[in-house]
């Protein structure tokens, strides 16, 4: 479905993720936040360290909207936050001054995310590392909803955290 629309497997899944949280809800249009590594530069391609940067992903998703549709509509707003992935989610919050809350995260409070990173070991001048691919046992959310992917070669998993505020009975916060 991916290649025959054009799409990466992100912006499939992202896709069906959306219409699963807006079909759910009952809301005609789904706010995600998802990490991105933010190493479009050269320069920090090989540094090590922390550099993720959260963006948000907003998609209308009206009773009558096919998914082929909604894909064109995941893909172009993919791509334009790929573009500006360098402005600081915090710097975002400032500039938009949504209104706060103690109990939920600003401007989305569901969590989507696929881990696409290798895993294995990698040898460098003297120095062996092991990269291990993210433990599936123990994962809390910071966010009412969480689900992250990890693409491992041939096969793929999937785990959900969720608070304790998401339920069935507050459909919006989700």
């Amino acid at each position: 479905l991916s290649r025959r629309e054009g799409v990466t497997l992100f912006m499939t899944l992202l896709a069906g993720w959306q219409t699963l949280l807006a079909r759910y809800s009952g809301d005609s249009e789904s706010t995600v936040g998802t990490p991105i590594a933010n190493r479009q530069r050269v320069a920090t391609e090989h540094l090590i360290g922390f550099f993720v940067n959260t963006l948000v992903m907003r998609a209308s998703l009206p009773p009558d909207i096919t998914f082929k549709s909604l894909l064109k509509q995941v893909q172009e707003t993919a791509l334009g936050a790929y573009a500006h992935q360098d402005l600081p989610f915090e710097k975002l919050v400032e500039e938009l001054q949504p209104e706060r809350s103690l109990s939920h995260t600003p401007l989305f409070q569901v969590m989507f995310a696929l881990q696409n990173a290798p895993s294995g070991v990698l040898e460098t001048a003297g120095l062996k590392l092991t990269l291990a691919s993210h433990e599936l046992e123990e994962m809390s959310a910071k966010f009412d909803l969480f689900l992250s992917l990890e693409e491992t070669g041939a096969a793929s998993r999937a785990r959900c955290a969720t608070t304790q505020t998401c339920s069935p009975k507050r459909p919006s916060a989700v």
